[in-house]
This record gives structure tokens, C-alpha cells and sequence, in this order.
């Protein structure tokens, strides 16, 4: 499926289902509509369906940019402390 570039707030959808398992470890497809579950989120899968979302993140202020965010400051400080521990 076509993956998501942008965190987004679902406008209008047709039969919407979305692949998180990429953020969440859950394999089921989730179903997306305006009323209910709304959210999308960078770096999930389109699996089924269609939709129009208004973008409210992208980058690093995106969910999945947060994460790598976080995850790249987690290794650089791992790494610093190794380094005063030995010093």
C-alpha cells in the first residue's frame, strides 16, 4: 500500500483501512473514517480504500519523526556516557 508521508486528521475516506503496524506492533489493519479514528499517522501503509486528510505534521514533528528522533538522541547519549565512564 501506499505509505503515508504526513500525520493527518481524516477528511473523508472510502472503506479506509490502515496497516500501523510499523508504529504499533499490531498487524490488523485498522479502519479509518471522519466520525471515528480519525488520525493517520506518517509512516503506516494504506492497505484498502481511499481518503482525504489535512496534513498536520510532517518531518520531524510528525509521529514517526519524534520517534526517530528520540531514538537517535537515545544512542547518542548511551554512547556519551560510555565515554565518561571510561574517562
Amino acid at each position: 500500500g501506499d505509505l503515508l508521508p504526513a500525520d493527518g486528521v481524516l477528511i473523508q475516506g472510502n472503506d479506509l483501512k490502515i496497516d500501523e503496524s510499523a508504529l504499533t506492533g499490531e498487524s490488523d489493519h485498522v479502519r479509518k473514517a471522519p466520525d471515528k479514528d480519525p488520525l493517520l499517522l506518517s509512516g503506516t501503509h494504506v492497505m484498502e480504500g481511499s481518503g482525504r486528510m489535512v496534513v498536520t505534521a510532517v518531518g520531524a514533528n510528525s509521529q514517526s519523526g519524534i520517534i526517530f528522533t528520540l531514538l537517535g538522541a537515545g544512542g547518542d547519549e548511551d554512547e556519551g556516557d560510555r565515554r565518561d565512564r571510561r574517562g
